[in-house]
This record gives structure tokens, C-alpha cells and sequence, in this order.
């Protein structure tokens, strides 16, 4: 199964190829993506992405994670949740989000079982 493109990103909107749904925040994984609901885990911009705003995406199986910090990075990702996925054997990109996008759907492409989670404003 392989991660899905993610077709077009702007500000506030990210739309994933094969989904209907528009995005604001978004999760994706080999065969899948939904919305990234900050709510779920109380995340804030500080200190920013948790290890729980990733364990669903790393029990996927990913390879690789790419982290989007918003359009101007005011998403934090502290050196915990970067230790985090390493730990657990995964290759993690932090980019500002267009960046991540990009990184993210090169990987995709190459047949990387890559996950991500993205962040489409600020």
C-alpha cells in the first residue's frame, strides 16, 4: 500500500489525492489520512508536535515521517519527538509545510513508506 500524494496546499486548505475531504491539518500514512485534530492531545504551536500527535501515523509501519510547521514554522517540534521516532527506527524530515509537502510527495513517489503530519497555516 503506498502513501497517498498530497495534490494541492494553500493556506489553510491541503487536499490528499483520492480523499474528498478538505484539510486544514492533516495526517497522512501508506493507504490513508485524516484530519489532524490538535484537540485530540492538547497540542499548541509551543511547545508544539508530541509523540502522541505521531504514534498513530508511526503504527502504520512508515519509514519515514515529514513534519510541516506551518506556512511560516511557528509549529514547534522539540528534540523529544524528534528522539522519539528515531527511537523507533524512523527517519524524520521538520520543514516549513510547502517544503514538507514537497519532500514528502518525492518520497511517496519513490515508493517510501512515508508518513506525515502537516500543519497549513501559521
Amino acid at each position: 500500500m503506498s502513501s497517498p500524494e498530497i495534490a494541492s496546499l494553500s493556506w489553510g486548505q491541503m487536499k490528499v489525492k483520492g480523499c474528498s475531504t478538505m484539510y486544514k491539518d492533516c495526517k497522512v500514512w501508506p493507504g490513508g489520512s485524516r484530519t489532524w485534530d490538535w484537540r485530540e492531545t492538547g497540542t499548541n504551536h509551543s511547545p508544539g508536535v508530541q509523540p502522541a500527535d505521531l504514534e498513530e501515523v508511526v503504527k502504520k509501519g512508515v519509514k519515514t515521517m515529514v513534519i510541516g510547521r506551518g506556512m511560516s514554522e511557528a509549529l514547534q517540534v522539540p528534540q523529544s519527538t524528534v528522539d522519539y521516532l528515531k527511537m523507533n527506527g524512523i527517519d524524520v524530515l521538520v520543514l516549513q509545510t510547502e517544503k514538507a509537502v514537497e519532500e514528502y510527495n518525492a518520497l511517496a513517489a519513490q515508493g517510501i513508506r512515508v508518513g506525515g503530519v502537516f500543519h497549513s497555516t501559521c
